[in-house]
């Protein structure tokens, strides 16, 4: 048997609202707003010069369980475009695009397979062999359930067995854990290879067989930064050849900056646009959070005479001369205790939030978690989120709690 080539993406999330950006100007509000539509284009472009034998949607293709009447018909004109290249597709869907929702119905074209809420197998006829692919769609939002029970294990020898799985890991923190799994489980089904969904960080869990996470393809906050996109992948009964492609139209980053030495503003701003600059070449268009490190006494009065919401409207002006897109989002203020003495009391309420488990966030972060509009925007709150949550309120309290205040 030779190869067989097909994608591998999830987490298309097409519609993402990008809730929390503010300041953007209407044509900068566009080019966030539309980046999900412009990484799924390019995905689909890929598709259509690549030729693979087909293409698996591992889950949460639509950001919410109301999908939009956009986001569906943007799906349904690249599904008509890779139905006209004669590339067959396989997707479930996921936790945030379940098939409880309410939604306005798009009939997609036929080359494309869509699982049901029950686990089942889609054959697919390949030039170099049969591919069964094993998969379901989230027949409601939460799925508890260890699914992976119900996949049947490989039996044909002459065949590919591919299993899509939107899920996570037994034990996982940083997603809310659906359709459990141990890794032990997947390998015990014997198949080639697992195209999962659901965690936005590209992961390979296991070679041979390979086990996948490709991430998401478009990033929409902080937490998702860096290259997103998908695997192009060539799969054989020897090995996995996983190649990423990059599709992302904006990237979420953290810049640092070197202030040492620095003492006037001028120079300060130079430094800023030079190193975003630099980025920007490397990178392509990008939402970054800019980290001044290295600030020494020279740099004291800069930071004591202007808000960071002024020095970051201030920077953003600045950059608005480079052609390529770039908005700042924050901007944190690496100021040692040699710099700025802070008071005994913010020392307590640093030391109090060292000792903090996940339950204490949970209880002090409540009333936004609950809050019922702006509670749908944000992820489930995880150790990850809670290290950047105080790395974030201990700079603002060496900052503003100070000796003498």
């Amino acid at each position: 048997m030779g190869d067989i080539r097909f994608i591998h993406t999830a987490d298309l999330h097409l519609g993402s609202p990008f809730s929390g950006m503010k300041g953007l100007k209407k044509e900068q509000w566009q080019f966030v707003k539309n980046s999900t539509y412009a990484a799924f284009d390019r995905l689909i472009d890929y598709a259509i010069k690549e030729t693979p034998d087909f293409v698996l949607i591992a889950g949460d293709i639509y950001d919410g369980e109301d999908r939009s009447i956009r986001a569906q018909h943007r799906f349904q004109q690249g599904m008509e475009r890779l139905a006209d290249a004669g590339i067959p597709v396989v997707l479930g869907y996921g936790n945030h695009d379940h098939l409880s929702g309410q939604w306005v119905r798009f009939e997609l074209p036929e080359n494309v397979h869509v699982f049901g809420p029950d686990v089942s197998q889609i054959r697919l006829a390949t030039r170099n062999g049969e591919a069964i692919i094993s998969g379901f769609s989230y027949g409601e939002r939460h799925v508890k359930r260890a699914m992976i029970q119900d996949f049947l294990p490989a039996e044909e020898s002459g065949a590919f067995y591919i299993g899509m799985l939107h899920g996570s890991m037994d034990g996982e923190t940083a997603h809310a854990v659906y359709a459990p799994f141990t890794k032990q489980q997947l390998l015990e089904k014997n198949y080639d290879y697992w195209a999962l969904g659901h965690i936005h960080k590209r992961e390979e869990l296991h070679h041979n067989p390979s086990i996948v996470y490709p991430g998401n393809i478009q990033g929409r906050h902080k937490n998702e930064s860096g290259t997103k996109g998908f695997y192009d992948v060539s799969l054989s009964k020897s090995g996995t050849s996983l190649q990423f492609v990059p599709v992302s139209a904006v990237q979420f980053d953290g810049l640092s900056i070197a202030c040492g030495g620095i003492m006037h503003m001028n120079e300060l701003i130079d430094a800023c646009r030079n190193s975003v600059e630099h980025h920007l070449i490397e990178h392509g268009p990008s939402i970054l959070q800019l980290n001044l490190a290295d600030v020494d006494e020279g740099a004291k009065e800069l930071f004591e005479e202007v808000t960071e919401k002024e020095l970051r409207e201030t920077l953003q002006e600045a950059l608005e001369e480079l052609e390529t897109f770039v908005w700042l989002s924050s901007i944190e203020i690496e100021l040692g205790q040699e710099v700025f003495e802070i008071s005994p009391l913010a020392e307590k309420i640093i030391a109090a939030m060292d000792s903090w488990q996940l339950a204490d966030w949970k209880n002090a972060l409540k009333d936004l978690y609950r809050h019922p509009k702006g509670s749908r925007f944000l992820e489930p709150l995880s150790d990850r989120e809670t290290v950047d949550i105080q790395a974030a309120a201990i700079q603002k309290i060496r900052r503003n709690v100070r000796m003498g205040e």
